[in-house]
């Protein structure tokens, strides 16, 4: 849900003000750069792929018609351009080598189990895993994800019991 200030940016940026639209970016920078690192796991990389979703903002702002559809749009044009990023640079999106650690404040044990639950994650079919990015660490509900990747409600809950699926048997096999 945007908050109304957001309204009145995205209708003045959409009718050609680039102040407005500035505003809006300085708004969500943050939220997207957020979005980005989730999907990368690397600053420099986030900074990349939020870099080119506001400049397919900007060439799409127009085309948005409907404000309450904005963060859905957001969050659309922040995972094609994370998507874009790793099939221009001939990468897969995997956990990288040189990821940042989640948070200061874990110790080492935890920072290694968060490091082998995403590696899991990252595992998953493309499909499974941007509906589990999506809904728990985006915290997207089912409708949102789907207006997001472009399919219907059900499919989404489908991914999700999938990936479920997908982890559960990977534990197994690890004993």
């Amino acid at each position: 849900m945007n908050k109304p200030e957001d309204d009145t940016l995205i209708s003045s940026a959409r009718n050609g003000d680039s102040r407005a639209f500035e505003m809006l970016i300085n708004r969500h920078y943050e939220r997207m750069f957020a979005i980005a690192f989730k999907w990368t796991r690397n600053r420099a990389d986030a900074e990349d792929v939020t870099q080119t979703a506001c400049i397919n903002m900007a060439k799409g702002i127009r085309r948005l018609h409907n404000e309450k559809t904005f963060t859905t749009w957001l969050y659309r044009i922040v995972v094609n351009a994370a998507k874009d990023f790793f099939r221009q640079n001939n990468r897969t999106q995997t956990l990288p080598d040189n990821y940042e650690p989640f948070s200061e404040a874990l110790n080492p044990e935890e920072e290694l189990y968060m490091r082998e639950r995403l590696e899991e994650i990252y595992a998953l079919p493309e499909k499974e895993r941007d509906a589990l990015l999506l809904v728990f660490g985006e915290g997207l509900n089912h409708r949102e994800t789907a207006q997001v990747l472009g399919c219907a409600e059900t499919t989404i809950s489908w991914r999700i019991h999938k990936a479920r699926n997908h982890l559960n048997s990977q534990r197994e096999k690890k004993g």
